[in-house]
């Protein structure tokens, strides 16, 4: 009988979970939709599918690229995602181990400022922060890796301080009895241990990044650089007019990279942000 009760609820979670699945695919099934149809059909019925006089094929992904010089976009787009990344993945997992395995008034005090960083809003600082950027010379896609470096430490850090405290640290003075360098013990022995919440934290941050409108609007010189998310900004024309057959197309078009990317590493973030939150 417990069997049996165990069964159908487990039936009626997976039936639930199922529709909340689909109810959050939906958005994104809306705009797949929506951009093989005309501007007209997306106003005035966005739902149904594009059939008749409504299907417009590729036309509105050939303009959106052409409009937006989407590819150039892509480029910079790509470029200021894997940068900021590799340095956010790299300074902070490094900063995690000092902190953890130093752990003095300093270490104590820096952790507890890269938690503030984790909740101070970003809309008290980003005026101030465009001009700073201007002034340091900070308005490029590489002066952005920095920009966004400081802003995506704190819940690097805070996962990746977690996950170490449960690494033992007699793996790593064995190594160190071996000859190992300090440089060496962490990239051959913690960094490898710290797969799952490096991986986990990759995916987080460049989620983040690649599809952060803010910051790249704020930063860039807009004259030589642009993202997707400040290229697309451009469909939109006088009067308020805008190209929704367009915008739909540039948005699948950006969105299909980075759930790639989720899609081929999702396995490893829930193993990795666990790893992190319980052994904190």
């Amino acid at each position: 009988m417990n069997e049996n009760k165990t069964v159908k609820h487990s039936g009626l979670w997976a039936v639930f979970f199922s529709i909340l699945s689909l109810l959050w695919i939906f958005p994104i099934v809306l705009v797949v939709i929506n951009s093989f149809k005309s501007k007209a059909y997306i106003s005035n019925n966005a739902f149904s599918l594009p059939t008749g006089k409504a299907f417009v094929g590729w036309d509105n992904y050939v303009r959106g690229v052409e409009t937006t010089n989407f590819f150039a976009s892509f480029g910079w787009t790509a470029f200021i995602t894997i940068g900021a990344v590799l340095l956010i993945l790299v300074c902070t997992s490094m900063c995690a181990w000092w902190i953890v395995r130093v752990n003095n008034w300093a270490a104590k005090t820096l952790y507890t400022l890269f938690l503030f960083n984790m909740i101070v809003p970003f809309q008290m600082v980003m005026f101030t922060l465009s001009k700073l950027a201007d002034m340091f010379g900070l308005n490029t896609p590489w002066g952005l890796w920095i920009v966004y470096l400081g802003f995506g430490a704190g819940l690097a850090v805070f996962i990746f301080t977690g996950v170490i405290k449960g690494i033992p640290k007699s793996l790593e003075e064995s190594a160190m009895l071996d000859g190992a360098s300090v440089p060496r013990t962490f990239f051959q022995i913690v960094v490898p241990i710290m797969k799952p919440s490096i991986i986990s934290v990759a995916i987080l941050e460049a989620m983040w990044i690649w599809n952060d409108y803010l910051l790249p609007y704020l930063t860039l010189d807009l004259g030589k650089y642009k993202t997707i998310s400040v290229a697309v900004q451009y469909l939109k024309g006088g009067y308020g007019s805008v190209d929704m057959g367009a915008m739909m197309a540039c948005l699948v078009l950006a969105i299909i990279p980075i759930i790639v990317f989720y899609l081929v590493c999702q396995k490893y973030i829930v193993s990795g942000v666990m790893a992190g939150a319980v052994k904190g």
